[in-house]
């Protein structure tokens, strides 16, 4: 099943622009100063998570839509995976009732802690090390300084918010990564194929920039949707508001990527 997510106007995306929602990693790769306390971050002593560029808002409510199945063998293939149109009207589901965080499991600090905290948690770090990967493949590659830019900044952002997701995971006693089939109740753990990302590496120059950003706006889009599970059912504070500011971030993302695809 391809995923669609819908493109933001550029009304409103030059609003999140403006509100300086998501630029903090590229002012960072300039040299410039970055803050996120118009995005609500933590000040506990995990480091801030900085989100990157703006874009469409994903959506979905459980961890369904994860599976490796959804992101389908269409990315990376020969047909240049999702096509822009593939984007279009990721409409969240109607009708269902609104998950309520789940009792906690532990506490540190006494602060505590629940079963989704530490899912989101161990799934994420696996995923944004991924897509540190996948946006690296850009640096010798033949593709824009827009493109090339976006790349580094999510990779910055990316980093970070491992770091501080696995410090938490470490000081709440669990591992930093889950067994493979530990979450398949949720649909798996979402990501891109070695297959499809060996297709994509071996794509031909012409090709390799769209296969590219259809790839990172499928892998950002399951980004929003454990992010959204997250801020539905998880209860530790910081790590609700990490879960937000990756749904705000990966959705920014995903609209200047939609835009860069259609230039």
């Amino acid at each position: 099943m391809k995923r669609t997510v819908p493109v933001v106007p550029m009304v409103a995306l030059g609003l999140l622009l403006l509100s300086g929602c998501g630029a903090d990693s590229i002012q960072e790769l300039r040299g410039g100063p970055a803050g996120h306390g118009a995005h609500g971050a933590s000040s506990a002593a995990a480091t801030p998570v900085p989100v990157t560029t703006p874009s469409a808002s994903g959506q979905g409510s459980d961890h369904g839509a994860h599976s490796g199945s959804e992101q389908g063998s269409d990315q990376g293939s020969g047909q240049g995976g999702h096509g822009a149109e593939d984007h279009s009207a990721h409409g969240a589901g109607a009708g269902l009732p609104t998950p309520s965080p789940a009792p906690p499991m532990g506490s540190a600090a006494g602060v505590p802690f629940n079963p989704p905290d530490v899912m989101f948690l161990q799934m994420m770090v696996p995923h944004n090390t991924q897509g540190v990967r996948l946006v690296r493949l850009v640096r010798e590659r033949p593709v824009r300084p827009e493109v090339k830019e976006l790349a580094e900044a999510i990779g910055v952002t990316q980093e970070r918010e491992s770091t501080s997701m696995s410090g938490l995971l470490t000081a709440w006693g669990q591992p930093a990564t889950a067994k493979d089939d530990e979450h398949a109740a949720h649909g798996g753990m979402p990501g891109v194929s070695d297959e499809e990302m060996a297709a994509l590496i071996a794509a031909p120059p012409a090709e390799f920039e769209r296969r590219f950003l259809d790839m990172l706006i499928a892998h950002q889009d399951d980004a929003t949707q454990m992010a959204k599970v997250e801020v539905a059912t998880g209860l530790h504070p910081e790590v609700t508001q990490m879960a937000k500011r990756v749904d705000v971030s990966r959705a920014a993302q995903i609209a200047q990527m939609l835009a860069l695809r259609d230039q």
